[in-house]
């Protein structure tokens, strides 16, 4: 499983230095990455079917409990074939929608790059693994969202996104952590046992609020929902793939893997059905409205994932097994329609529904498949879709509570706006007479074409036989998700009851509101008026408030002098020391067993003395850098008498290095120093004499302090068992503070790059004005 998360990655970075290659005839390539992987996923099929499941463990870094543990079980598995089969129609309809594209290298670089992250995310058995894997998610779909960065609206639709998705990803990490350290262990699997200490602990209501952050942001459940919509300036390839069957069901994924662990309590249950609830139906509502075709599938989506989070926290059996169905359903549909907006776009460059009709006279194979996936999200007999809505329906009409019959009216409502938004979507542009303007229009690339027109045939297969794909795919979905046996069998009829009388009154109404509802512009703008008081409005202004802050605070405190910064930082420290000296009570000093002062310590300590002053009074910059070696050296002598050579070597080095490089630099600069004001001369010298005191202070009170070397005993004890190494200050460095040395180095490289980048950099005569 390893290999198949690292395959993407791989092939990705390859794209970089290759990707000339890639844009010829080579391209062909690309999609049988996702074949491959496909192909390898559905091989598991018959195994997971039979309730085994695949575990894979490959230690990283276990000292920190954060290893390579994959499992594939039916929720996994479900995933990875959508993630692989659904990517591997998105990469061929992709190449042919994006060939001649100056980019098109680059494209297919982040489309791999999420893939993995995605399949990593959906396979990743340890927590920390996950994290890493979600927020790569973020990271390449902020990349893919804003693909086109020549225009404005795709780059803030790209931070709006990542945003929202990383602000939630900070969140989901303290959740998990919490939930890791009080389960004590970061195994996914292994919390599940752990349930009820978990669910128990005082600290579960945050843990689950922070996790509900996290999943909530990705999967745009209301009140981050609006970033979703931002996020169809991306090219039609990444909306199909991202916005429909992949990234945005990774929250949904997250809560479905985690409810054997954190769910089954009145907090996750209710929590999810009355945001899922509000989602489904405030977004079904309002993809009545809007007039682009991708806004329609961007809210008809988001209905879609209310629905998800609706039946998880339902949290029956009957509620499980439908969304183990739905999630299925909704991919084939839904990416089917993606496909086909942007076919249109491509041919007719517009998708304004008052502008497109009587396209199926020139597009007819791309009407089949959009007509085909209309009726499955409409729930027509015999379509996958209709399997789907019983199931919900079931769900609803059989809780517990007294509460059913008010959520299967919210369910209804909800079914009836995604009927006529799919309607819309998959038959008004192809319905009607067709304008002149659009009689020029012709078939694209098979490649095309042909990839939805599969999906939207998959949707009836699996509406014909039922039975079959609930038997291998959905029955072990629904039992990872409850964490036990769900008997799940599907049936493409149950006879004549209440849930199929529920079915076709809403396909009924469904179609009545597609038949009234005329989309116009007038009423997008009507309903436009109450986006003072929307979700993205209200945070906007918060965002802009926080940059209000951070530019005051920034002139303040950043004002790009170093010396600023070095007052600032001292002051700080002094403020800080004091305060923890004054919390420990006076310092009591024992003159009588302070080793008595000898004559040549007296005689450094004032040559260091009349070295700082010199230091202070002189004008002249090579006299004030020669005197500041001079007390370099005299704390080399103090090193030598008090039996610390190495220290002493290492000062002595450092000294003389660091006035060489004084020398060489101030060279350049006038030879004398003009001072500052006098008012400034004073306030340095208050500052530097109380850092000098408080360190005096703190090292009176360390020579009363108990002398304990419990951790210098362990780096001597372990240094050689533990890391080989004999040298131990060498081992702390290297083994015991590896990753302290690793970021170290990281971020040495990272300035590394900044300043090669800098000193590259070749501005146009334009860009420098």
């Amino acid at each position: 499983m390893l290999f198949t998360v690292l395959t993407g990655l791989i092939t990705s970075s390859l794209l970089v230095p290759f990707g000339k290659i890639i844009k010829t005839k080579w391209s062909i390539l690309l999609p049988f990455i996702p074949v491959i992987l496909f192909l390898f996923y559905l091989w598991h099929v018959p195994v997971i079917a039979n309730g085994t499941n695949v575990i894979q463990h490959l230690a990283w870094v276990p000292s920190l409990g954060v290893n390579f543990d994959f499992r594939l079980d039916g929720l996994s598995l479900l995933f990875a074939l959508l993630i692989t089969g659904i990517g591997t129609a998105i990469f061929f309809y992709g190449r042919s929608y994006l060939k001649g594209h100056v980019y098109f290298d680059r494209f297919f670089a982040y489309l791999l790059l999420f893939m993995s992250a995605m399949l990593g995310v959906v396979l990743a058995n340890n927590i920390l693994t996950l994290f890493v894997f979600w927020e790569l998610t973020s990271i390449s779909s902020f990349f893919l969202i804003g693909f086109n960065n020549d225009s404005k609206e795709s780059r803030n639709s790209a931070l709006t996104a990542l945003s929202i998705t990383g602000l939630g990803g900070f969140f989901l990490l303290a959740g998990l952590v919490l939930a890791g350290n009080i389960a004590d262990t970061f195994i996914i699997s292994e919390l599940f046992a752990q349930h009820d200490k978990i669910a128990n602990h005082p600290l579960y209501p945050l843990i689950v609020g922070l996790v509900f952050i996290g999943a909530f942001t990705k999967s745009a459940q209301f009140p981050f929902h609006f970033w979703l919509p931002g996020a169809m300036k991306a090219p039609t390839p990444v909306s199909a793939y991202l916005h429909s069957a992949t990234m945005v069901k990774a929250g949904i994924y997250l809560l479905a893997r985690l409810t054997p662990a954190l769910g089954s309590t009145e907090l996750w249950n209710t929590t999810l059905m009355i945001v899922g609830g509000f989602t489904m139906v405030y977004a079904a509502i309002h993809s009545l409205f809007r007039t682009d075709l991708k806004g329609v599938l961007a809210y008809s989506t988001i209905s879609a994932l209310g629905i998800l989070t609706f039946l998880l926290g339902i949290g029956s059996d009957q509620a499980i097994i439908a969304a183990s169905v739905f999630i299925l359903v909704h991919a084939l549909y839904k990416a089917t329609l993606f496909m086909v907006t942007g076919i249109i776009d491509h041919e007719a460059h517009t998708r304004d529904l008052t502008k497109l009709s009587g396209l199926r006279k020139v597009l007819m194979p791309v009407f089949i498949a959009a007509l085909l996936a209309a009726l499955s999200s409409a729930g027509l007999p015999s379509t996958f879709g209709f399997i789907g809505k019983d199931l919900i329906y079931e769900a609803t009409l059989h809780y517990h509570h007294n509460w059913a019959i008010w959520l299967t009216a919210l369910a209804v409502i909800t079914n009836i706006g995604l009927v006529a938004a799919g309607f819309m979507a998959g038959i008004k542009p192809f319905t009607g007479k067709l304008p002149s303007e659009f009689e020029q229009v012709h078939l694209p690339y098979k490649s095309m074409w042909i990839p939805p027109l599969i999906l939207a045939l998959l949707s009836l297969a699996f509406g014909i036989f039922p039975g079959i794909v609930g038997d291998y795919f959905n029955h072990q979905t629904a039992n990872a998700i409850a964490g036990q046996e769900t008997s799940m069998h599907l049936k493409i009829w149950h006879g004549f009851n209440t849930v199929l009388i529920l079915s076709l009154a809403t396909l009924a109404a469904g179609t009545v509101v597609y038949l009234l509802n005329k989309p116009s512009r007038a009423k997008l703008a009507a309903i436009e008026q109450f986006n003072k008081i929307s979700p993205q409005h209200i945070i906007s202004n918060i965002a802009n408030g926080i940059t209000r802050f951070s530019s005051v605070y920034t002139n303040a405190i950043h004002d790009g002098y170093l010396r600023s910064y070095h007052l600032k930082i001292i002051l700080f420290a002094e403020l800080l020391l004091a305060y923890k000296l004054w919390l420990g009570g006076p310092i009591q000093i024992d003159f009588e067993n302070l080793t008595p002062l000898s004559w040549y310590e007296v005689g450094i300590v004032a040559m260091l003395i009349g070295a700082l002053y010199i230091i202070v009074t002189t004008r002249s910059r090579l006299t004030s850098v020669v005197s500041t070696s001079v007390i370099g050296y005299c704390i080399c002598l103090l090193f030598v008498f008090y039996s610390a050579p190495d220290l002493a070597m290492t000062q002595f080095t450092i000294d003389t290095l660091t006035t060489v490089l004084f020398v060489l630099v101030l060279y350049k600069l006038p030879p004398f120093i003009n001072f500052v004001r006098q008012g400034i001369l004073i306030r340095d010298a208050i500052v530097a004499l109380g850092f000098g005191v408080i360190i005096s202070l703190i090292a009176l009170r360390v020579l009363y302090e108990p002398n304990t070397t419990a951790i210098s005993d362990f780096y001597g004890e372990n240094a050689y068992l533990l890391a080989k190494g004999k040298n131990v200050v060498n081992v702390i460095l290297v083994d015991f503070r590896g990753m302290d040395t690793m970021f170290e180095t990281v971020v040495l490289s990272i300035a590394a790059l900044g300043v090669y980048s800098l000193i590259k950099l070749r501005l146009k005569s334009s860009e420098k004005e």
